[in-house]
């Protein structure tokens, strides 16, 4: 995991550093954790890491 958030415009700019950093959108996955009545709705960014 890279990155873990309950806002959406901290998500996005995590994003657009990374794509400024010229980073492979490829190998980035996003997770919508969906929030229920005792738990926020939390955003979670990921990157695949090749097995080496």
């Amino acid at each position: 995991m890279v990155f873990e958030t309950r806002d959406q415009g901290e998500l996005r700019a995590q994003l657009r550093s990374l794509r400024q950093a010229r980073v492979d959108e490829a190998t980035i996955r996003i997770d919508t954790l969906c929030g229920r009545l005792t738990q926020p709705t939390t955003y979670r960014l990921s990157r695949y890491v090749a097995d080496g």
